[in-house]
């Protein structure tokens, strides 16, 4: 049961490390890290994503920056209580950790597959120059009730797509994790720098059941 549940979230990325381990929490003694990942884009552009990693799994002791891995895992989200607010907080829950000496695979540096439920209305709209977005939260189970949720941005034919499915549809994702800034407007004066995360869809299928 728990190895199907895993199938319906894997990612897998090649990148380069770019920050030292930062303590996070601890589940019965057992210490988890994150760590920040650049990983390239064809169009020359980069990606950091933050990666949660046990202590058991890498020596957190030791700086990792500048050194190239490839990890494998799931893409995972918590609520963090900042005040009266929840922030949904994303990263990626490796399994796998493998320092590489170089990236072979320039085409397959960052791919996720993801199957799971729409649990909001998908927000559809055009941008000024007229391409075409679908902002979508999915619903993703993992073991004993629990589910993550992972936004996702569709564009063109695949956003006019998305923009029909209903709450609680069951869809299947395939697409890259990507970072993206942001600047969220505090008052008339003052504005902050963001971070977002999400997954940038190259193909969806609805599942009809």
């Amino acid at each position: 049961m728990i190895d199907k549940v895993i199938e319906n979230n894997r990612v897998s990325i090649i990148g380069e490390i770019v920050s030292e381990f930062k303590f996070s929490h601890e589940v019965f003694g057992e210490g988890f890290y994150t760590v920040d990942v650049s990983v390239d884009r064809l169009s020359e552009l980069t990606d950091v994503i933050p990666l949660m990693v046990s202590e058991r799994l890498v020596d957190v002791s030791e700086d990792y920056q500048g050194r190239l891995v490839e990890v494998s895992g799931q893409f995972r989200s918590y609520n963090r209580h900042e005040g009266a607010k929840n922030k949904l907080v994303l990263s990626i829950f490796v399994r796998e950790w493998e320092e590489v000496e170089e990236n072979l695979e320039s085409g397959k540096t960052n791919q996720i597959f993801l199957d799971g439920y729409i649990c909001k209305a998908p927000i559809y709209r055009k941008t000024p120059l007229g391409r075409e977005i679908a902002d979508l939260l999915v619903a993703v189970n993992r073991p004993y009730g629990k589910s993550d949720y992972i936004p996702c941005i569709a564009w063109g034919r695949n956003a006019r797509y998305a923009s029909t499915f209903e709450v609680g549809g069951h869809i299947q994702i395939w697409g890259r994790v990507q970072s993206r800034e942001y600047v969220k407007k505090i008052n008339e004066e003052e504005s902050e720098k963001h971070v977002a995360y999400e997954v940038s869809v190259s193909k969806l299928e609805y599942i009809d059941e």
